[in-house]
């Protein structure tokens, strides 16, 4: 299994659904970067993803996006073969 980090806050419904989904597909462990507790963190995530918004989720080394990108994702069948290294 592919490691899982995501960017979050304490209180973001989309980070929890995010999550939710991820546990779903068997993923056990999450890095979980803080963006409300380390503010420098945000601005790294900012200029890796080009966004602001959190979720941002990488599954390996591939950036998937938000909590609606990995719906998305799921949907079209991709996630579960991005998280088995495919």
């Amino acid at each position: 299994m592919q490691e899982v980090t995501m960017y979050t806050t304490a209180v973001c419904p989309y980070c929890v659904q995010a999550k939710r989904i991820l546990k779903a597909k068997g993923v056990d462990t999450i890095t979980e970067v803080r963006v409300d507790l380390q503010p420098q963190e945000r601005q790294r995530m900012m200029d890796t993803t080009g966004r602001r918004t959190v979720p941002q989720i990488f599954i390996g080394t591939t950036h998937v996006g938000g909590c609606d990108d990995l719906m998305a994702l799921d949907a079209r069948g991709g996630l579960i073969p991005l998280l088995q290294g495919g």
